[in-house]
């Protein structure tokens, strides 16, 4: 929507590719950023803030920045990877039986209104609003919850897109 706050954005961009690999039950270990931007994005300010940013992010996943690119460009690109591993096949969308239950980690819809909210569609009080809009720009990922799903789930999928959609 817009870089008024880069420190979020990153984390977004960087939770969203994590959440992938823990819904298979894969640890995240290394991610890898590439960024297109013009100038006005990268000021000594936005960078600070990024690097902050993204340091927080390796300190709660225990993950590693292992590589990237920056180059000039007059559209705004952020692009994560991210690897890791697991001691057990990942767990896999095709692993679903009729009859199987169907658990949720977590709230769905908070982060739907957060961007509805900055979207301008959405009005409410300015404490309710940034409640919503930091659970759009910071998905709490249960990342402790991953390393049982083996021993749960035969099948699983990350539901950022929506979970109708991923039904």
């Amino acid at each position: 929507l817009n870089f008024k706050k880069p420190d979020y954005v990153f984390k977004k961009a960087l939770r969203s590719s994590i959440s992938d690999l823990l819904s298979k039950g894969i640890a995240p270990k290394y991610y890898f950023i590439s960024l297109s931007a013009e100038k006005k994005h990268l000021s000594k300010k936005n960078i600070a803030k990024i690097r902050l940013a993204l340091k927080e992010e390796q300190k709660k996943f225990n993950i590693i920045l292992s590589g990237g690119d920056t180059i000039s460009s007059k559209k705004l690109s952020i692009t994560v990877a991210v690897v890791g591993f697991s001691k057990k096949n990942p767990i896999l969308r095709s692993g679903a039986k009729i009859n199987d239950d169907i658990y949720l980690t977590n709230k769905i819809g908070d982060a739907f209104i957060g961007l509805n909210i900055l979207k301008k569609n959405i009005k409410m009080s300015k404490k309710i609003s940034n409640y919503f809009i930091k659970k759009f720009y910071l998905p709490n990922i249960p990342n402790n919850f991953s390393k049982k799903l083996h021993l749960l789930a035969n099948s699983s999928i990350d539901i950022s897109d929506g979970l109708f959609q991923d039904l």
